[in-house]
Order: C-alpha cells, then sequence, then structure tokens
C-alpha cells in the first residue's frame, strides 16, 4: 500500500460559504422582498416567492454566490416562482369573470398606477428603480435583451406618467 507523502489539497470551508450567504442574505433580501411585492402586487405571495428564491439560492451558493448579480438572480427566481403559482391557481379556480383574481388590498396612488401595468413591464421598473439595476443587470436577471429592456422600460413609465397625469 502506497501512501500519499502530501497532504489532501485543502477545499473551502462549508462555514465560509454559509457565512458569504448569510452576509447577502441580510443585505438584500428586504430589497428583494419590496421588489416581488410591487411586481406581484401581493404581500404574503411576495413574501413566500422571496423565502422559495433564498431557499434555492442557498442551495445553489456555490454557484449563485459567484454571479456578477446574485440579487438579480433571486428577484428572478422569485418572479419565475410567484409567476408558476399563479399559473397552477388560475387551473385550478378559473375566474368567474374571465378576468384575473384580484388580490385584496389594492394600493392607491402611483402603487395603483403601477399595479396597472403589465407583469413584464413591472419586472422591468422594479429591476431599474426597485433594485437598482443597471439595464444590463436587469436584462441578464430577467433573462431578456438589453432592447426589450429599455423598451418596456420606456413604455410602462410613459403609461405611468399618463396615468399619473390623468389622476391629478
Amino acid at each position: 500500500m502506497v501512501v500519499p507523502t502530501t497532504s489532501p489539497r485543502p477545499t473551502a470551508s462549508p462555514h465560509a460559504d454559509a457565512d458569504g450567504f448569510e452576509a447577502f442574505y441580510r443585505a438584500h433580501v428586504d430589497r428583494i422582498y419590496r421588489a416581488l411585492a410591487v411586481t406581484l402586487r401581493r404581500d404574503e405571495l411576495a413574501h413566500e416567492a422571496v423565502d422559495e428564491a433564498m431557499a434555492r439560492a442557498y442551495a445553489k451558493w456555490q454557484v449563485v454566490g459567484t454571479l456578477d448579480n446574485p440579487a438579480g438572480w433571486v428577484f428572478r427566481v422569485g418572479l419565475n416562482w410567484a409567476t408558476s403559482w399563479w399559473r397552477k391557481l388560475r387551473r385550478e379556480t378559473p375566474p368567474v369573470d374571465g378576468g384575473h383574481p384580484v388580490p385584496d388590498g389594492m394600493p392607491t396612488g402611483a402603487l395603483l398606477a403601477l399595479a396597472a401595468l403589465p407583469i413584464p413591464q413591472r419586472a422591468v421598473i422594479t429591476c431599474r428603480i426597485l433594485l437598482d439595476l443597471s439595464t444590463a443587470e436587469t436584462a441578464e436577471a430577467l433573462g431578456l435583451t438589453e432592447g426589450t429592456v429599455k423598451s418596456r422600460l420606456s413604455r410602462g413609465l410613459a403609461a405611468l406618467r399618463t396615468q399619473l397625469s390623468i389622476e391629478e
């Protein structure tokens, strides 16, 4: 039997990964929750979405932690999870009037105008404004091209301006 003369290469400590995730979680969970709450228009759904997305980020932290924008990844995963939840809800209980289920406690003012936008435009606006992501980071997080991000942002902001000027 041959005994190796060198010690095995040191590996990264699992505690170092956990500490890195914990710092990321504390720094970003509130911002991501707020962005999802505005995008989804439901606080409880946003809580569940951010919890699910953070759990998935923790499970894949060795990969997610090396991304240029892990917060954008978590936002996208939360948004995808919530979209799947809405689809499941619609399949199980189709609305009587043919529209989308209306969330309780609809917001007023600017949030109501934002809530009236289609989800793709709301997602881009929340990434760019609430999460303060660049156009490139938003495109990467949402799986879009930069041109699509710019277009959705422009159209969404124009719709908000129109809606808010009508209210005033």
